[in-house]
């Protein structure tokens, strides 16, 4: 179910994507502090790819990303490596431990792949959230009311609506 709720998550962003020119997708956004729905997408992208590089090793840095600037400036490059993480989705989970430095101390703490791929899809919902605010100031661009909603929010929703 997580892998399934991760892979429509990742759909949603296509189908903005798919909507864009990479110009616009490049074009700084004032309401979001002038960053882009480029970055912000990058972002998302790039933290699933460290959670799957670590995988093998059980070793995991989010500050230890790429930061490709191509999948920030250019819609199919975004879209070839959110293809990449859905097919690289694994489905065994195993014990991981996520390393950062804070406030110049180094720390490790224990985690599992699973918890780390919850981590992932909320933190992508929360980022779909800010893109979306960039892209309802463009005209023509069709979007889903759900784009950048908590799944639990989209339930309680729909209950108060019976």
């Amino acid at each position: 179910m997580l892998v399934k709720s991760i892979c429509q998550s990742l759909d949603e962003l296509i189908y903005i994507l798919d909507q864009l020119s990479d110009n616009e997708y490049s074009k700084y956004c004032k309401a979001l502090s002038n960053a882009t729905i480029g970055e912000h997408t990058r972002h998302i992208i790039e933290m699933f790819q460290c959670l799957d590089n670590g995988y093998e090793l059980g070793i995991l840095n989010y500050d230890s990303r790429k930061r490709n600037e191509k999948i920030q400036t250019e819609t199919t490059i975004a879209k070839e490596c959110i293809n990449e993480i859905k097919t690289g989705l694994r489905t065994e989970n195993k014990k991981m431990y996520v390393e950062q430095v804070v406030n110049g101390l180094a720390i490790r703490i224990q985690s599992s792949y699973y918890r780390e791929l919850l981590y992932n899809l909320e933190h992508c919902i929360h980022h779909q959230a800010l893109i979306k605010v960039a892209v309802l100031q463009m005209e023509n661009i069709s979007i889903n009311e759900n784009f950048g909603v908590a799944r639990s929010t989209i339930e309680y929703r729909n209950k108060c609506v019976q």
